[in-house]
Formats: structure tokens, sequence, C-alpha cells
């Protein structure tokens, strides 16, 4: 079973926030200045994720994201992920994480079917990581980069490419690639809701990366395996152990062929990044008179109004953000 959202775009794929909490202070992400989480009553509980997974399953969504905030900093985060596993062993289930907390996990995620694990990273400098996080914690992040791999889990590293901050470390990313089979993912910068400034300036478009990538190494275009469709453009790199790989939500959208909904952690479905438009699931999701076939009626109106997100950027007024709320508030 599948189902299409107004435009007959197919819809297959979930983003769930499990927290809206981090340990990190990304100035691309949070409002270092004012940090107004949600208060924990209103937050989903591990339970109602569950209910929300089954019903999207049974649209057909095959492939649910965990993200947050950080998920790994909410309690029993690992025994969720078993609960997930055990009733839907089919489901492809995967994990955004910053890796601050992941030491000694790689092995338990691994016996519970996890295969990939997005992990962010901007940066190879540890000052300049300590500046854009607000946390001297890049140590733990390569430190856990390489536990995952030694455990054979699939890592796909995602860099918000910003012009004037990581730009110059083109050289030390390639050199990251050459030598561990990663996917080393190039994300362009986003109007994200108020938090760091964002101007054309910052923006370095995924063509100017691969222009500059192609004059240090010898790419290769491949297509990603099915399970791995999806808006990256992805590069084998000569002699390299990884691969390198491109996202353009700014220059080159790829809204037609959008897959997915989001959730965040106070059950707010949003249909789009950059709309600010939501459908609140978690009264229905307490109330009384709450079924599964009624979720599922509610799922279907709010993706009969998706929209193309490109057109929102287009409607901008004097660079103002896409949508109000912080990427940390959303999950991604």
């Amino acid at each position: 079973m599948s189902f299409t959202d107004g435009l007959g775009r197919t819809v297959n794929y979930l983003r769930l926030s499990v927290t809206d909490r981090c340990n990190l202070r990304c100035a691309y992400c949070s409002r270092r200045e004012r940090t107004e989480y949600i208060p924990h009553g209103e937050i989903l509980r591990y339970e109602e994720m569950l209910t929300l997974v089954r019903a999207v399953q049974g649209l057909g969504v095959g492939k649910v994201r965990l993200t947050g905030g950080e998920p790994f900093v909410r309690k029993d985060f690992l025994a969720f992920l078993g609960l997930l596993r055990d009733e839907f062993p089919d489901l492809d289930l995967r994990i955004t994480t910053n890796a601050t907390l992941l030491a000694g996990k790689a092995a338990a995620l691994k016996l519970m079917g996890i295969k990939v694990l997005n992990i962010s990273l901007d940066t190879l400098d540890r000052e300049k990581y300590q500046r854009i996080t607000g946390r001297d914690s890049l140590p733990e992040v390569l430190a856990a980069v390489h536990e995952c791999l030694d455990r054979g889990l699939h890592v796909k590293l995602n860099a918000v490419a910003i012009k004037g901050f990581n730009d110059e470390e083109l050289p030390a990313f390639l050199d990251l690639v050459r030598t561990l089979p990663v996917d080393l993912r190039f994300i362009e910068y986003m109007p994200m809701g108020g938090c760091l400034e964002w101007t054309e300036g910052r923006l370095w478009k995924a063509d100017e990366i691969l222009a500059a990538a192609g004059a240090l190494a010898e790419l290769t275009p491949i297509s990603p395996d099915a399970a791995d469709r999806g808006p990256s453009r992805i590069f084998a790199v000569a002699g390299g152990a990884g691969r390198i790989g491109l996202i353009s939500p700014m220059s080159r959208h790829f809204c037609d062929s959008c897959n997915r909904l989001r959730v965040t952690a106070d059950g707010r479905l949003r249909t789009c990044l950059f709309s600010d438009r939501t459908f609140r699931l978690l009264g229905y999701l307490r109330s009384s008179k709450f079924s599964e076939a009624g979720l599922v009626r509610i799922i279907r109106r709010a993706m009969a109004t998706k929209p193309l997100g490109y057109k929102l950027v287009e409607e901008r007024i004097n660079g103002a953000a896409a949508r109000d709320r912080a990427m940390s508030a959303i999950g991604g």
C-alpha cells in the first residue's frame, strides 16, 4: 500500500523527532540566547510514537528516521528503538545524531538492525567545531564515527556548507573520504528560523562545491541503492574509500520528488520543512475519541495540502527566515 499527497507525490518516509532538546547549540540550528524547550508533558510519549509509526506504516511508509534535537539525550531512547524493532521488524529504521553521546552504543544499534547512521559534522577543525556548536566535542564525534565503522554501520556525515566557515576545509574533507568508507554529504545552508543569520553570501552552492571538489579529485557520479534514493547526488572519489554527496535545497530543489512527512516532538505534523503550517496530533492521540482510523484520516488530509517548498522560500520577504521555528524544534 502507498499513499500520495495533493500533488501526486508518493509519501513513504517519516522523520520523527523524539525530543527538541540537544546537548549542542549549533548556531544555525538553535537560538543560543533564548532556548525555550517544550514542556515534558507536551512531548510525545514513546507509546504515542509507536501508534504514529503503526498508522503511517499502514499507509505505506517503510522508512522512519528518528531525529531531535539530539535523540540520544532522551531517557530510554535505546529501549524505544528496541520496541520499534520488535513491532516493525521490516522497517527501514535510521537515526540522525550529533554522535557526542554515541560512545559504546554502536554494537547495540547493530543488534537492533540499525544499518545507517547520519552524523552531523560541519568541520574537522576543533576550534571551529567549538565555535559553531558551543561545545569542544570534535574528538568524541570522530571516535564515534570510527566505532560505528568498526561495527559495520554505514555512516553518512552531514556537513552544512557555509561560505566563510567551512569552504576552505574542502581538501581536508576529501582526505577524510579518501581514508574512511563514509558518505560525506554537503547540504546547502538554508534560512533556518532566526538562528545564525542567513544571507546569499553564506550560501555555498552545490555546483560550486562540485566544481571545487572536481579540481582536487577525480569524481565519478554513481546511482544510489534503491533504499538510499533521495535528494543527494553521490560521487565516488578516485582512490578513496568513501564518497561525497551534494544536497541542494536552495539552488536545485527536489520538491517534485519529496516523499516525506515530519512529526515534531510535540506531535505537530509538518508537511514541508519550509512551511510553518502544522497539524496537531498530540491532542487527538490523547483524546478519549482516539482511533487509529481517525489518525490516518487526519494524516491523509494534512498531506493533501503538502506544498512545494521552493515556492515558500521564493516568497520570503527581505531575507526573512522561511519559517518561524528553529531547526532544533522541528527535527530537520
